[in-house]
């Protein structure tokens, strides 16, 4: 999935980074509905960070669990919209758009989040106007 964006991220001039240890504990699921989740995240990260921006993809263990965060050096969310952006339809200030040509009807966030908590996980996120935001999807492992 990374590798499959990594051209976009060159063509805006956006850095794409991959965080994994070593070995990661396998997670139960429909691979290609996860793999949605996280080409989902990518995407909304590539259309709001600007050039010379970083997009951070990591993993890590996590109370009997997988801990996956797509973190980007974007704009941040406005607070007012923060708790809002799982909704369907909802769409934060289309002036954040980088690519207005790209721009989708605000179902992306509310369909990753009904997937992964159909996988038992969660979805959450953080933001800080101006410095970013932070997807996390927390995914149950196999093994406890």
């Amino acid at each position: 999935m990374v590798e499959g964006l990594a051209v976009r991220a060159q063509e805006q001039t956006v850095t794409l980074r991959l965080e994994l240890p070593d070995a990661l504990p396998p997670v139960h699921g429909d691979g290609d509905r996860l793999a949605q989740v996280f080409t989902n995240l990518v995407d909304n990260a590539l259309n709001h960070t600007p050039p010379g921006g970083t997009i951070t993809l990591q993993a890590q263990t996590a109370a009997e669990g997988l801990a996956i965060a797509v973190q980007d050096s974007g704009p941040g969310i406005p607070p007012d919209d923060l708790p809002r952006v799982f909704e369907r339809f909802y769409q934060v200030d289309k002036s954040r758009q980088r690519d207005p040509g790209r721009g989708g009807i605000g179902l992306g966030l509310a369909i990753a989040r009904e997937i992964v908590e159909a996988h038992g996980g969660r979805l959450s996120v953080a933001s800080t106007p101006g410095e970013g935001t932070t997807f996390t999807a927390w995914l149950p492992t196999t093994q406890h």
